[in-house]
C-alpha cells in the first residue's frame, strides 16, 4: 500500500500568508473598534528615551497592551502612574510584529476624583518621607523686603489683585515671571521660574528678590494639578529666597503648600504676609518716638530732682574750706623764719665739709692731668700694637691668595687660548665647506646627465638599432608593418621612409623628411 494513499486532495480552502492574515486582522480591529474609552488600573508603566509612553490597562481578569506616542503624551493633562484608575481614550490596532493587539491612547483622565486624590496623598507621602515638608527647613519670610518675584499668569486678576494690595500696604519692587498656571506646561514653567529667581545673582543688573510668591486663582483639583507635580515640589523646597504660596482659595491645598515657607489663603493675603502695612508702621513710629520723648524728659526730671534733694544734705563751701584756709595762713607765717634758719644751716655744713682753698684745686688738676697723659701714651701704644697685628694678618692673607691668583689668570689665559684656536679652525672649516659642497653637486650632476644620455633612445640608435613607424604609430610586429600605407624607419643618423627620397639626417626626435627606401 503506498504511504500517501490516506493524504487528503487539497480542497477549495485559500491559502493566506502570514503578513496577509495579520492585515486581516488589523483592519477587523480597527474597523470595529475605531474609538474606545477604556476604564482600568494602570500597570508596569515604562518612559524610555524616545519620549513614547508604554503601559498596561488591567482589571481582575485581562490586560491591554496600551501606548502613547510622544505628541500624545505631551498633550496630556495627567499622566498615568501605576496603580492608577483611569479611563483612557484611544483606538485599538494590532502590533504583528508580536502577534498582540494593543491601545493607542491619546487622552488619560482619572477614573473619578476619588483615584486622583489616592495618587495626590500617595505622592505626599513619598515626598514628605524624603522630609521635603519638614517644617525645619522653613525658612523666615523678611519683615520688610525690598524686591518681590512673583510667579503667576501676568494676564490674569490675580497679578492685579497682588500689586494693587502691595500699592495700598506698603509699595515695594516687584519682578514678575509669566507662567502657565493651567495646563501642560504649567508645572515646567513655575519650576523654571523659581530656578530662574533663585539664579539671579545678588547685586546684578537684575535685583535678586527678597521673597517670592507663587499665586494662582481657585479652580478644579485638575485645574491646580500643576502645583501637585513633583518637579515643582523639589523647586520650592530647593529654592533658597523664602517662598510665599498662594494657590487656589482657602480650602484649596496642593503639595506646593506643604513645601513652601508660608501659605497664603489667597493671593491677596499673600501680599498682606509680604509686607506690612506703610501708615499702620507709620503710626507706631510716631507712637513709639513720643514714648521715647516723654520718657526722655521724665528721667531727667527725675534726676533732677533728686540732685536737688542730695545738694539739700550737702554742708556750704565756706564751711568746709573754712579750716583748711585757716591752716594756710598759720603755716604760711612761720614759712618765712624757717626757711631763713634752714639756709644758714646749710651753709655752716657746707662749708665744715668742704673747706677748698685755691692750692688743693691747682694741686687736683695738676694729678688728672697726669693720669690722662700716663693714659695717653698707654692708648697710643696699644694702637699701634693693634696696627701691627693686622699688619701681620694682611701680609699673611696676602700670601696665601697670590698663588690662587696666579692659578686664576692661569687657567684663563689657557682657556682663551684653547678659544682662539677652537675659533679658528671653525673659521678655516666655514671657509672651505662650500667649495667642497658646490663640486660636490657638480659631480653627482654630471654622473645623472651622463646616465640619462645612456638610458636615451639616442644612445640605443647609435649602437645598431632603429624605430620603425607605420602611418606615424610605433610598428614592433610583421603584420602591423604589413598594414601600414607608409613605413618610415628612423636610424641614429636620419629617417628614410618608403616610396620616396631618403630623409634628411636630423637629430632623433625632429619630424621625419619624405623619402624611398629604394
Amino acid at each position: 500500500m503506498d504511504m500517501f494513499e490516506d493524504t487528503p486532495a487539497p480542497g477549495n480552502q485559500p491559502e493566506y500568508t502570514v503578513s496577509e492574515l495579520s492585515g486581516a486582522v488589523k483592519r477587523v480591529i480597527e474597523g470595529e473598534f475605531g474609538l474606545v474609552r477604556v476604564r482600568g488600573e494602570v500597570g508596569r508603566v515604562s518612559r524610555p528615551a524616545s519620549g513614547h509612553l508604554y503601559f498596561d490597562l488591567k482589571d481582575d481578569r485581562a490586560v491591554i497592551a496600551a501606548i502613547s506616542w510622544k505628541g500624545q503624551v505631551a498633550k496630556m493633562q495627567v499622566r498615568p502612574e501605576e496603580g492608577m484608575e483611569v479611563i483612557a481614550t484611544g483606538r485599538m490596532t494590532t502590533f504583528p510584529g508580536q502577534s498582540k493587539y494593543q491601545l493607542i491612547v491619546e487622552d488619560v483622565a482619572p477614573a473619578g476624583a476619588g483615584a486622583l486624590m489616592a495618587m495626590l496623598e500617595k505622592r505626599r507621602a513619598a515626598l514628605q518621607a524624603e522630609g521635603l515638608f519638614d517644617p525645619a527647613r522653613k525658612k523666615p519670610i523678611p519683615y520688610l523686603p525690598q524686591v518681590i518675584g512673583v510667579v503667576t499668569s501676568p494676564s490674569g486678576a490675580v497679578i492685579r489683585d497682588i500689586l494693587h494690595r502691595l500699592r495700598d500696604r506698603f509699595p515695594r519692587h516687584v519682578l514678575i515671571w509669566p507662567v502657565a498656571v493651567q495646563g501642560q506646561n504649567c508645572a515646567a514653567e513655575v519650576a523654571a521660574a523659581i530656578r530662574g529667581f533663585n539664579a539671579i545673582a545678588p547685586g546684578g543688573p537684575i535685583p535678586r528678590p527678597d521673597v517670592l510668591i507663587v499665586a494662582r486663582g481657585g479652580g478644579s483639583l485638575e485645574d491646580l494639578w500643576g502645583f501637585n507635580e513633583e518637579i515643582v515640589v523639589r523647586a520650592a523646597a530647593a529654592s533658597r529666597i523664602p517662598l510665599i504660596s498662594a494657590v487656589g482659595h482657602e480650602t484649596d491645598t496642593t503639595l506646593i503648600d506643604h513645601a513652601a515657607d508660608l501659605r497664603a489663603p489667597t493671593p491677596t493675603a499673600a501680599a498682606e504676609l509680604a509686607v506690612p502695612v506703610r501708615l499702620e508702621l507709620l503710626a507706631t513710629l510716631e507712637s513709639l518716638s513720643a514714648r521715647l520723648l516723654r520718657g526722655l524728659t521724665t528721667g531727667l526730671q527725675r534726676r533732677d530732682q533728686r540732685l536737688r534733694d542730695l545738694g539739700r544734705a550737702l554742708p556750704r563751701p565756706e564751711t568746709l574750706t573754712g579750716s583748711a584756709a585757716q591752716r594756710l595762713d598759720l603755716w604760711s607765717g612761720r614759712l618765712a623764719g624757717a626757711l631763713g634758719m634752714a639756709t644758714a644751716r646749710k651753709r655752716a655744713g657746707f662749708e665744715r665739709a668742704a673747706r677748698l682753698r685755691p692750692e688743693v684745686l691747682r694741686a687736683l688738676i695738676a694729678w688728672r692731668r697726669d693720669q690722662g697723659q700716663a693714659l695717653s701714651g698707654r692708648l697710643e701704644a696699644a694702637l699701634a700694637r693693634r696696627a701691627e697685628r693686622a699688619a701681620d694678618r694682611a701680609a699673611a692673607l696676602a700670601a696665601r691668595l697670590a698663588p690662587a691668583l696666579h692659578r686664576l689668570i692661569t687657567e684663563a689665559a689657557r682657556k682663551g687660548a684653547e678659544g682662539a684656536t677652537r675659533l679658528a679652525t671653525l673659521d678655516a672649516r666655514l671657509q672651505a665647506a662650500p667649495p667642497t659642497r658646490l663640486a660636490d653637486l657638480a659631480r653627482r650632476l654630471e654622473a645623472l646627465d651622463r646616465t640619462r644620455q645612456t638610458l636615451g633612445h639616442a644612445e640605443t640608435l647609435r649602437r645598431g638599432f632603429a624605430i620603425v613607424r607605420g602611418d606615424g604609430h610605433v610598428v614592433t610586429g610583421r603584420a602591423a608593418a604589413e598594414k601600414a600605407a607608409v613605413l618610415e624607419i628612423e636610424f641614429a643618423d636620419g629617417r628614410l621612409t618608403t616610396g620616396g627620397k631618403p630623409a634628411r639626417k636630423g637629430k632623433p626626435g625632429e619630424p621625419p623628411q619624405q623619402g624611398s627606401l629604394f
